[in-house]
């Protein structure tokens, strides 16, 4: 009878891990995919380390949301600049330099925080802080690159760096906070320590980083921009019959922009996350501190960073023959109007519970983009399309966090949720500008299978 129930288990675990497991087995592929996730620590600690420490040495919630609004906006710009000189010239050559720019930057901006230095000074030292190489997209374009032709596993593969994304932020939230409770300097000093071990783990796994740009133009003896042009025209012909349709709606008109409808609708669906989501960080931690339970915000992060797992285990899991867009507009759905109501929640538990619930949509939603991406762009240029979307996401949240940031300082934590609320629902509204783009974007073949 024991054995039943045990057996029962077993099978359940198998369905759910056995295809993470099988990727993971694969040779060199655990070394990489686990060192991007260390490496990524600065995502969830900096921006509320930086809160935090500003709000206990300058008492000005205008202040830390304006800094953590500066430094989304230059991870924005720096965002797709890295993405595009990663897959012009490789993940080494240009992840080495931009960690120490990162590491000098960090060591001095907290260095001025604790010394209570002019605002000005922290406004010059927090753009810096943005030098951080894009891991998830460098971990994503090493998956696409090593699964090429297997859509399947491609899918797969999207959804473990989804958990392993997720597993960040679990970690990451409550880790900041506590440290960041306890002293801005240990916050830091953690967050260095993670990048500097997740980027020895990640760049000296060589055999699995797909060949850059220069290499493959290299190899076919032209130049980047005729390999760009090639490789256009190569996908072009895979369409057949779509071909005319998508050149008159202006997807891959030439082999030098990446941008169509499709793309672009995308963006301005990262936009909006980013702004109401980055508002209801900086008011939860407003209005934990109103209730004394400051140290526990980590903790409410954790938890929907937590369920959002949760939801990328058990999705990832699934092959899933309900159509790509349906599921990304039923996820975006549920995560936006659930965060809508924390407009009306009277305590940090209730919020708690609330991300519990809608968090399960969470990772499944970047795992549809994510999966959307690979029908936007071509596959030499995945990388840079994926750091647009995260550049969006950084600019959506820096506006997010500066106007909930002002809202908190004038109506407290109350102003700082109707502005979440309304930043949710406007986000929503703008997703579904795009939903012809998206429809029809998931109809046509798989990009990042084409190869020159």
């Amino acid at each position: 009878m024991t054995s039943q129930p045990i057996a029962a288990v077993k099978d359940v675990a198998r369905r759910l891990f056995g295809g993470y497991a099988e990727l993971l087995r694969m040779p060199h592929t655990a070394r990489f995919a686990i060192g991007a996730v260390i490496a990524c620590m600065p995502f969830p600690m900096v921006g509320m380390t930086i809160t935090i420490s500003v709000q206990h040495y300058y008492g000005n919630y205008t202040l830390a949301g304006a800094l953590s609004a500066v430094q989304a906006i230059a991870l924005a710009v720096m965002s797709p600049v890295l993405g595009k000189l990663v897959d012009k010239f490789g993940q080494r050559q240009v992840s080495i330099p931009t960690i120490i720019v990162w590491v000098i930057a960090a060591t001095a901006l907290v260095s001025c925080i604790t010394a209570k230095v002019p605002a000005w000074i922290l406004f010059v030292i927090v753009p810096f802080m943005s030098a951080i190489p894009p891991w998830g997209a460098m971990a994503r374009s090493r998956w696409t690159n090593l699964l090429k032709g297997d859509g399947r596993r491609t899918d797969r593969a999207l959804s473990l760096s989804g958990v392993f994304d997720e597993a960040m932020w679990v970690v990451g939230n409550p880790l900041s906070s506590t440290l960041a409770v306890i002293s801005g300097v240990l916050a830091f000093s953690v967050t260095g320590m993670c990048v500097v071990i997740g980027a020895l783990m990640f760049l000296t796994e060589l055999s699995t980083e797909p060949p850059s740009q220069t290499d493959l133009a290299r190899k076919a003896g032209v130049s980047r921009k005729e390999y760009r042009a090639l490789e256009t025209q190569k996908a072009a012909k895979m369409r057949g019959q779509e071909e005319a349709a998508e050149r008159k709606a202006g997807l891959f008109k030439s082999g030098q922009s990446i941008w169509g409808p499709g793309l672009i609708a995308m963006c301005v669906t990262w936009f909006g996350l980013g702004a109401f989501q980055s508002a209801a960080s900086i008011s939860i931690i407003s209005f934990a501190t109103e209730q004394n339970m400051k140290q526990y915000t980590g903790f409410v992060f954790g938890c929907f960073s937590l369920s959002s797992m949760i939801g990328a285990i058990f999705y990832g899991a699934k092959n899933w023959m309900i159509p790509l867009w349906k599921r990304f507009y039923f996820c975006l759905i549920v995560v936006d109007l659930g965060i809508a109501t924390f407009l009306f929640a009277h305590n940090i538990w209730t919020i708690m519970l609330i991300y519990l619930v809608i968090g399960v949509c969470q990772a499944p939603t970047w795992i549809n983009g994510n999966q959307l991406m690979l029908h936007l762009v071509p596959p030499t240029r995945f990388t840079e399309g994926m750091a647009w979307t995260s550049a969006m996401n950084s600019i959506g949240g820096s506006a997010g966090s500066a106007i909930a940031g002002i809202f908190i300082d004038r109506m407290g934590s109350h102003g700082g949720f109707m502005v979440v609320t309304v930043l949710a629902l406007t986000s929503l509204a703008l997703a579904f500008t795009g939903f012809k783009q998206i429809k029809r974007s998931t109809e046509t073949p798989i990009l990042a299978q084409v190869d020159v």
